[in-house]
Parts: structure tokens; sequence; C-alpha cells
């Protein structure tokens, strides 16, 4: 599994998530403490908008805490919108290509999680991508695929519905060809305006999601665990939640795509 940071609110240096909390993200990189696998060794990402709509994108296949470049940049670059990505490989190549987030246009995506039994199927993912967002198939995780049929099945327009008919294809998929558990996808999406975030599962292990607003920084941190170990005011988000980040509001829906697998 993997761990994930993202900020939404007044620009901050990305350090003050990434890098400077006494469990920031590079230290959960190596030290997590939520999740089955404790380093996330397979490559890290950070997307970051500014004045341009598009997202900023850094990724490498090195350890994040072995990146000088990395604590470079975010002690440097400041932004009211960023998510960042330390990557445990559930199965495919270690490789860029592969590393979280992943950007179309001015979308980014990142997720933590796994369908089950992909490598099984690949292909038949591959397939539900349409033709005209094929050619921005880089890499060859399941994470990626999502991500574009989500963006097919209208992420524009319909965030939440998008991601959850996409997720439902996906588990329809698995259910038939794959193995348990068939979706597990916590995950953080962007247009570069507003924040979204998913957790969800098939089974009882949803991974981990919490949010917390600061009134110092004047911004909301969504997170895969919490910065500080002896921080208060961290609110876990329940399974089968999609949320809204929209300055300190939190709006929560449901987010249930198994009932759209039934159905197909």
């Amino acid at each position: 599994m993997c761990r994930w940071a993202a900020y939404v609110g007044a620009p901050i240096f990305l350090e003050e998530i990434i890098s400077r909390p006494g469990h920031s993200l590079i230290h959960q990189s190596h030290c997590a403490t939520q999740c089955h696998s404790a380093i996330n060794a397979d490559g890290f990402g950070v997307a970051w908008y500014a004045d341009r709509p598009e997202p900023g994108l850094y990724r490498d296949v090195m350890p994040a805490w072995s990146d000088p470049n990395l604590r470079s940049l975010t002690a440097q670059v400041r932004s009211g919108l960023f998510m960042a990505h330390v990557r445990a490989s559930t199965g495919t190549a270690t490789s860029r290509n592969n590393c979280h987030p992943f950007v179309h246009g001015q979308w980014s995506f990142m997720h933590n999680g796994q369908v089950g039994g992909y490598d099984q199927f690949r292909r038949d993912a591959d397939m539900m991508i349409p033709d005209g967002l094929y050619g921005a198939r880089k890499g060859a995780t399941d994470s990626e695929a999502i991500f574009l049929v989500a963006i097919a099945e209208g992420l524009d327009g319909d965030p939440r519905g998008a991601l959850e008919r996409a997720s439902a294809r996906f588990i329809a998929l698995a259910r038939a060809k794959g193995a348990l558990p068939h979706l597990r996808l916590t995950a953080a999406l962007s247009d570069g305006h507003r924040l979204y975030a998913v957790r969800y599962a098939t089974d009882d292990h949803a991974p981990s999601l919490y949010y917390r607003w600061s009134a110092t920084r004047g911004g909301m941190a969504v997170v895969s665990e919490p910065l500080e170990a002896e921080e208060g005011g961290w609110h876990e988000v329940p399974a089968s939640s999609f949320c809204t980040f929209d300055g300190a509001d939190v709006k929560m829906e449901e987010f249930l795509p198994c009932r759209l697998a039934a159905a197909a």
C-alpha cells in the first residue's frame, strides 16, 4: 500500500506537508504506521497548481527520503493546491511512468489501494480506455487505468459520478476475471480548483484517510496518516465516502460503485 498527502487553501510551501512535519510524507515513506507496508520506496511524485491551469509534475523512481532534489523543490515551491505520493508497488514495475500522481490536462490523480487480480485482466482494463485517451496511457498501473476511464466517464462535469462509474467497471471486471479484494480505492483528484478525495473498498479494509483544517495556514490537509503524532483535530473519513474540500467546508457524499457493478 502507498501513502499520500494533499493540500488545498492559502498558498504554502510544499515542505509544510511533504517534509517538515514530524510524520511528514517523506517520514511515512520509510516509517508508515497505518498500512501493511511500512516502507514505500518504489518511487514518489508531486503535482502542484500555480499560475497555469495544468499542474506541474515531478516524479522519480528513487525513494522519497533519498532524493535531495525533492527537498529542494518543496522548500522553494509555494502552492495553494498540491498532492504528493510515495509508492509501494502492488505488482507493476518501478518506473517513472508508474509513479503517482498521474495528470491529464488540468486533472491530477493519485491512488492508494489495488484492483484484485489486475495482472490477469490488464488487457481488458486497457480496452476500457477510449482510443482518444489511450495515447495518454504512459504506464501499466491499475491506478492510471482507473483515472483515464474516469475521464472518459465524464470527470469534468461529474467527478463523483465519473469515478464511481469507472470504479464499478473495474469491480465488475475483477469479479469476472480477477481476485479478492475486487477494489480498494483511497484516492485524491483535482481539476486545479477543488480537491476531491474518496475512501472505498469492496471488503472491510479501505485504506486510511484523514483531513484537518488549519486556521493558521488557512488550508485543509488530506492525508493517509496524520502528520503529527500529538496534533489534534484530525478527522477520519468514513469508508464509502466521496469528499469535496472547499475552504474549511467538507461535503461528504456516498460512494457506492458496488451498486452499479451489481447492475452491470
